[in-house]
């Protein structure tokens, strides 16, 4: 099974593709940090985000999206551009014809380290023992787009 797993945002969209066989570890085949430029038009940016995801996806033949529920912040502006970007995940996962399951940021943690309130910092000591990664991780998104993935795994064994 191939899973993207996806960590939604506007100006860093987290992204990962993991693979589970039945008889190995799970590994990481791709995963990598979009950004946009905040000089970008607003309509571009997602536009961006939108056709990166459908190479991708066109890449990796994904059969599943695992992606974060949004969690809202007191930055109204950054939870409606979120918000918009996820819309843009979702219809070019829904487009190509991806299955989508949608995880808490609570069952994330949970999934990876064991406690629902785990930090962030426990997260990223965790993966590396839950999945074969065979790259430098430079970003924290990254790092959250594989616990969803991971979170997709778990939630289905």
């Amino acid at each position: 099974m191939i899973i993207l797993g996806i960590d939604p945002g506007y100006e860093r969209l987290g992204i990962a593709i993991v693979s589970k066989n039945e008889e190995e570890k799970e590994t990481l085949l791709f995963s990598e940090c979009f950004k946009t430029s905040p000089k970008t038009p607003h309509n571009e940016r997602l536009s961006e985000l939108g056709q990166n995801l459908e190479k991708v996806i066109e890449k990796y033949r994904p059969e599943v999206l695992a992606i974060e529920t949004l969690f809202f912040n007191s930055n109204q502006k950054t939870a409606m551009y979120v918000s918009e970007a996820r819309g843009t995940i979702l219809f070019v996962a829904t487009k190509i014809g991806l299955t989508v399951s949608e995880y808490g940021p609570g069952q994330i943690k949970a999934a990876v380290t064991g406690y629902g309130r785990g930090d962030k910092n426990a997260v990223i000591k965790m993966i590396p023992l839950l999945i074969k990664i065979n790259k430098e991780i430079k970003h924290d998104d990254e790092y959250d787009a594989i616990a969803v993935a991971l979170t997709h795994l778990a939630s289905n064994r």
